[in-house]
């Protein structure tokens, strides 16, 4: 077998990562965490509010479990 199997270039918008101003640092009282300018949450890794994924499927109630 000394076929070469060739596949096709990967063809992506060619437009810049967006970008939110420098300087910026942690909304929550007291820390100094600086962001990223690529990073456009408010809050430091630390700090960010907790947040659940959507859940899909049925909802069991208490009897059920």
């Amino acid at each position: 077998m000394t076929d070469i199997v060739r596949g096709a270039a990967i063809k992506g918008v060619n437009r810049p990562s967006k970008r939110f101003t420098t300087g910026r640092v942690c909304a929550k009282p007291g820390c100094t965490t600086n962001l990223s300018q690529y990073n456009k949450a408010e809050y430091c890794h630390a700090h960010a509010p907790v947040r659940f994924p959507r859940v899909r499927g049925k909802i069991m109630d208490k009897q059920d479990a």
